[in-house]
């Protein structure tokens, strides 16, 4: 558990998670939450947990900055995703312009770190989510739904390596695979999409294995590897048997779900790693 801040920012993306940090956040002594919202991506219901919510754009990048700086704010947090296709829809304000201009890669991590050295320059600093989070992040030897069978286990190890590479290769972070063999790499389309398009290729049977990693070198500040009841939702429609995700570093948010969701459909999620 982490230290009790008087105020502390959220960057919220959309899904669960930043409802389940603000929550996670006031239970451990926050006392201050003032949010940065993006239109069409946050939930709504993030204003019910925080004492400010400013609702901006994707990338109206100096609005975001005087949102926390305007209001005494000196450390923030990034949680919950964009869209990957805003980040093709965006219409930048002239400091984002500038920021991708300077950038020769543009993926996550080399965008939200320049984000992190523009908030800093403001005197704000973008720090990691996870020592809140920590309760939501299950570690070796978690497990929902039925027990694996060997051929499983083999095929996650399998996965595991594959994925860890992927991810390396700053490609995507979730891989495929059935029978010693890749059906789908994330790419640009994300996690849930990546598991339709792997769960058909499976065959009339499905019984594809899903798992989804960490970078190597993480920047542990944005992006985390992040699991739900719309994940398992997902591989129940692509007819997807095993969901298995890096222990300790990757979170699954409502697990009470996740473990109804996982009986229900007869899905095995797991920790790896």
């Amino acid at each position: 558990m982490t230290s009790p801040l008087d105020s502390l920012g959220i960057i919220a993306g959309n899904r669960a998670l930043p409802l389940a940090f603000a929550k996670e956040a006031r239970r451990q002594g926050v006392k201050r939450l003032v949010a940065v919202a993006v239109e069409g991506e946050t939930d709504p219901a993030l204003a019910s947990l925080v004492d400010e919510t400013v609702w901006l754009k994707v990338g109206q990048l100096s609005k975001m900055i005087a949102a926390f700086t305007s209001r005494g704010i000196k450390q923030c947090v990034m949680v919950g995703q964009i869209a990957p296709k805003n980040l093709f829809d965006l219409r930048p304000d002239l400091r984002a312009l500038a920021l991708l201009l300077r950038l020769r890669e543009k993926n996550a991590h080399t965008i939200f770190g320049a984000i992190a050295d523009e908030l800093k320059r403001d005197g704000v600093e973008l720090i990691e989510a996870t020592p809140w989070l920590k309760p939501l992040m299950p570690t070796t030897g978690f497990q929902l739904g039925p027990r694996l069978s060997e051929a499983q286990r083999t095929d996650i190890e399998f996965g595991f390596r594959i994925a860890k590479e992927v991810s390396r290769l700053e490609i995507g972070q979730t891989v495929l695979v059935k029978n010693g063999v890749v059906l789908a790499v994330e790419a640009f389309e994300g996690t849930d999409k990546c598991l339709a398009r792997g769960g058909g290729l499976a065959g009339n049977t499905g019984g594809a294995v899903a798992v989804k990693v960490a970078k190597e070198k993480h920047d542990l500040r944005f992006d985390l590897p992040c699991l739900g009841p719309q994940t398992l939702e997902t591989c129940a429609a692509a007819q997807i048997a095993v969901l298995a995700f890096e222990a300790g570093r990757s979170l699954l948010l409502e697990q009470e779900t996740c473990e109804r969701l996982a009986n229900e459909h007869r899905i095995s999620v797991t920790t790896v790693g």
